[in-house]
């Protein structure tokens, strides 16, 4: 599957728009959702923003999504 790298938030929910419609053409109904978009970013540019955390929580999402798919 390719997939873009997950980078911002745009990548974020192409990928897990992606994965998510893999997922369940593969019959796959009982994994987890992905985690939410963050509500709290206060667009500073702060170390260690929420975004930072959630493309993380994303990747992780994205690695055990993908190890349910048939390969």
């Amino acid at each position: 599957m390719d997939l873009p790298a997950i980078n911002d938030a745009s990548s974020a929910r192409t990928a897990v728009h992606r994965i998510a419609t893999h997922l369940r053409a593969s019959g796959v109904q009982a994994f987890r959702d992905p985690p939410p978009e963050p509500t709290t970013c206060c667009g500073r540019g702060c170390n260690g923003c929420v975004w930072e955390g959630y493309l993380e929580a994303v990747a992780w999402w994205r690695d055990e999504a993908l190890a349910l798919l048939p390969k």
